[in-house]
């Protein structure tokens, strides 16, 4: 009766562990300079995502609070008469009629420019704009006052006048009381507005009452903008009622725009520059994975004696194998962890720089856990087939 032919030990994890740890601890150098290509990598496609995702925050931020229920209507180009048209007064009264509206508000630009002092010349304007304001656009807005008091039916009656947080830079204007020069006579600047990411129009104007406008600009009434404010499934509805409403005759010549639009296409155009990035965050990863393959080739090739011997002492090619490939996949993990720390803390500091909300998605974590043990265990499966190969006599053999 033959016997029974001896079954090789199988290794405990806890032995597997400390068997592939052994070439890292007597080369920490190397371990060191090859765990940093993959943490590199790892550490850019975080922060990558993560800076992509603190910016989208903002904005979603930004655009919950102002809304994306705002439209503007403006009159376009006659198609008739090939002039610019123009609205009745009391368009924006009109706007409100429209069921789902909540709010409306009209401004009409006037004549005259706007300067610090009558001594300025007239041409320097510094881009500022005058316009009359309904009582009424603050809330339509959803603004708020940096300092001072909005326009109403009191004070808008009088030359008073309400400075966009630009027009009071551009102006040097940063007090309430300060006198401004618009047209031919000075007004008072009763507010400083704060800044309007989705009225930049507001942002560059001197505002006036519109019964201040009338008496001393010459302000025939006629709106320029109208502004509406809807409930937020009424949107598109209203878009679609706001010409026909505002001008029934030839509501053709009547322009709709949203302006939360142009935050929507940042945080897409965001979202594409990311992609971008991430593919230079994945070819420094995948240099980082050639580092590791090409020091696990040299910790073989170093270690031809160990391999023989630990062969010889019943080492199966299999346990050859496991412990390359677990040297290979510590090596990874411990750049990839480094990676995922330096990414991390990067999001953060960029977040805390720019003022936005720090956002490290989960997911970005998981997909860089993944690709470093992907990494790991490709990088590893050459030079853990090589040694797994090699005889012992001819391993012991090697000088």
């Amino acid at each position: 009766m033959r016997a029974a032919r001896p079954r090789p030990a199988r290794l405990s994890a806890a032995d597997v562990l400390r068997t592939g740890a052994a070439g890292l601890r007597t080369r920490p150098a190397r371990v060191v300079l090859s765990a940093l290509g993959i943490a590199i990598g790892i550490a850019t496609m975080i922060s990558v995502v993560g800076i992509s995702a603190s910016g989208k925050a903002d904005v979603q931020r930004r655009l919950d609070r102002l809304g994306t229920d705002l439209l503007v209507a403006s009159p376009g180009v006659s198609l008739l008469t090939g002039e610019k048209a123009a609205f009745t007064p009391g368009a924006e009264k009109t706007a409100r009629r429209i069921e789902g509206v909540e709010h409306s508000a009209a401004t009409g630009t006037l004549t005259g420019t706007v300067r610090r002092s009558d001594k300025i010349p007239e041409e320097d304007t510094g881009g500022i704009t005058a316009q009359a304001a309904t009582e009424t656009l603050l809330a339509t807005l959803r603004g708020e006052l940096r300092r001072g008091t909005w326009l109403n039916a009191g004070n808008g009656r009088f030359p008073s006048v309400v400075l966009g947080s630009v027009a009071a830079r551009r102006l040097g204007v940063d007090e309430i009381g300060r006198q401004v020069f618009i047209a031919d006579r000075y007004f008072t600047v009763i507010g400083i507005l704060a800044p309007l990411p989705l009225a930049p129009e507001i942002e560059r104007s001197a505002l006036t009452g519109w019964d201040a406008a009338r008496e001393y600009l010459r302000f025939d009434g006629r709106p320029t903008s109208v502004y509406a404010r809807s409930a937020d499934g009424a949107v598109s509805r209203v878009r679609g009622l706001l010409p026909r409403t505002i001008d029934p005759r030839n509501p053709q010549d009547v322009k709709v725009t949203d302006p939360s639009a142009a935050l929507q296409a940042k945080a897409a155009a965001t979202g594409a520059f990311t992609d971008l990035l991430l593919g230079l965050g994945a070819v420094a990863l995948l240099v980082g994975g050639v580092g590791v393959a090409n020091t696990m080739v040299v910790s073989v090739l170093e270690r031809r004696h160990e391999i023989g011997l630990r062969r010889s002492l019943g080492a199966t090619r299999g346990h050859v194998r496991l412990q390359f490939v677990t040297e290979s996949l510590l090596l990874s993990v411990l750049g990839g962890a480094a990676g995922m720390v330096l990414g991390s803390l990067a999001t953060a500091a960029y977040a805390a720089s720019a003022g936005l909300p720090p956002v490290v998605p989960v997911w970005s974590i998981s997909a860089g856990f993944a690709a470093t043990l992907a990494i790991g265990t490709l990088a590893g499966l050459y030079p853990a087939v090589r040694a797994a190969r090699l005889s012992p006599t001819t391993a012991l053999q090697t000088p």
